[in-house]
């Protein structure tokens, strides 16, 4: 039985990322929208060195953290991130460590 798509999208939070890494620093926006057009904006930074790639990981994991503790319960993610969007939906294999420990707290 196939679902109505108007009805599966009903309720759906959206969730857009973006991570930033420079010399001076490092850090993350966030963007949650509810369906009816409410929006929490966000900006972290980070304590600690990151590759853009860690950035983006952080501000993604970061925002669905968030959104865990404000109770949403359907959420629509997206980043600019090439990689960090393809290893999220299994599109790419992780092969370096630190990415491997990102996509399994990612999943977890």
């Amino acid at each position: 039985m196939e679902e109505n798509p108007s009805e599966n999208k009903k309720g759906m939070r959206k969730l857009s990322v973006d991570g930033s890494s420079f010399l001076t620093g490092s850090g993350a926006r966030l963007v949650l929208t509810s369906p009816d057009g409410w929006t929490l904006e966000y900006a972290l930074r980070f304590k600690f060195k990151t590759t853009i790639n860690e950035a983006e990981w952080e501000a993604l994991i970061g925002g669905l953290t968030g959104a865990k503790h404000l109770e949403v319960q359907k959420i629509e993610a997206s980043s600019d991130s090439q990689l960090v969007v393809g290893l999220a939906n299994g599109e790419y294999e992780a092969r370096e460590d630190l990415m491997i420990k990102y996509l399994s707290h990612f999943r977890a």
